[in-house]
């Protein structure tokens, strides 16, 4: 919490359940922790802009000078990429109560609905839950967050990658690149002892 600025401390407050707390403030303590070792400064000395562009209120995407960062969380997972290009992270907990259907006839593609029905039950779910975590880690990457068509293309020069994280949740990066980007996973955990 003393690392965090008058901001985020607002927005911590604002969140009703103690889960959505723990993991907005772990996600705000890794972006300045990361940040304040790739600077040399104090993590509180970290300067994170959230203004939205369109209604310049302090709930948009997290940015710091000279780096793109995106961070995500979801059940019991918090990550934050940081890059030196757009770049959006993903992860959701496969949930099995989604009503997958419905959900992918407004979200996937005619191709990814044809590849999803040939999955059932669980494996359904986890398929279904990959494709939205690419889609998600597109539009962070790209800045058009929920106003992105979730059917739309890949648009060329973005490069997308699955990531591993166990069988409860699937997560993506997306990197606004002609390259396939070089990914380094680290545990968080050694920077919060």
């Amino acid at each position: 919490m003393r690392d965090l600025d008058e901001v985020e401390r607002g927005r911590l407050a604002a969140y009703l359940r103690e889960a959505d707390k723990a993991r907005f403030l772990l996600g705000v303590t890794l972006v300045r922790r990361v940040l304040a070792q790739r600077f040399s400064l104090p993590a509180a000395r970290v300067v994170l802009d959230r203004t939205c562009p369109a209604c310049r209120k302090p709930h948009g995407k997290v940015r710091a000078a000279g780096v793109e960062l995106s961070v995500t969380h979801s059940g019991d997972l918090v990550g934050i990429a940081v890059a030196d290009r757009p770049v959006g992270l993903d992860v959701e907990k496969v949930d099995l109560g989604v009503d997958v259907e419905a959900v992918a006839r407004v979200a996937l593609t005619d191709a990814e609905m044809r590849e999803l029905s040939g999955y059932d039950g669980v494996a359904k779910a986890r398929a279904f839950t990959t494709y939205w975590t690419r889609k998600e880690a597109v539009v962070k990457a790209t800045g058009e967050g929920l106003r992105g068509d979730p059917r739309a293309a890949v648009p060329d020069g973005v490069q997308v990658r699955d990531l591993e994280v166990g069988v409860e949740h699937c997560a993506a990066l997306a990197v606004v690149s002609g390259e396939r980007p070089v990914v380094q996973v680290h545990d968080g955990a050694r920077l919060l002892g």
